[in-house]
């Protein structure tokens, strides 16, 4: 009796196994992957994470997002309302918020000119951006010091050559 049990379990779960092309949805994938393999993931449900970077550009009711994951930035096709949960955008002076969205990978999008694009159908924060604070390098400070005096001292002995 435990053996049919237990056959009729895995023969359920075989049945019962997410196939064709949502089978892409529970995996994260890489710029790079997607890239490298967009045929493979062309109309596929997919997980990509990042940083936001440049501009959100709204476009009527939806948004352009870039979003950096360490290799490439890929655009983001989104709605204008989950564009506005961004807060900051990555730049020379903040790190962008990083999102982890979910949507319809495109190898070529028809609708968007032939680029490369996802089109986000759920996204979460991860992580909260910041302001970036400049630190002053007083080691290239004190070089600018000693090579401006070096340039000054070099200045004094040519007009004492001259004289």
């Amino acid at each position: 009796m435990k053996k049919e049990f237990k056959l009729i379990l895995i023969i359920l779960f075989l049945v019962f196994i997410p196939r064709g092309e949502k089978a892409a949805f529970a995996q994260s994938f890489s710029s790079s992957e997607l890239i490298r393999n967009a045929r493979e993931y062309d109309g596929k449900i997919i997980i990509y994470s990042g940083e936001v970077i440049g501009d959100v550009m709204s476009r009527g009711e939806f948004a352009w997002v870039n979003i950096n994951d360490g290799e490439n930035a890929l655009g983001v096709w989104m709605s204008a309302v989950s564009a506005k949960e961004i807060k900051f955008k990555g730049n020379y002076k903040s790190r962008g918020d990083r999102l982890e969205i979910m949507g319809e990978f495109h190898r070529a999008c028809f609708e968007h000119g032939g680029d490369l694009d996802i089109h986000v159908q759920s996204l979460r924060k991860i992580e909260n951006g910041r302001m970036v604070k400049e630190r002053i390098n007083f080691d290239k400070v004190s070089l600018g010091f000693i090579l401006l005096g070096v340039l000054f001292l070099i200045w004094i002995l040519t007009l004492f050559k001259h004289k």
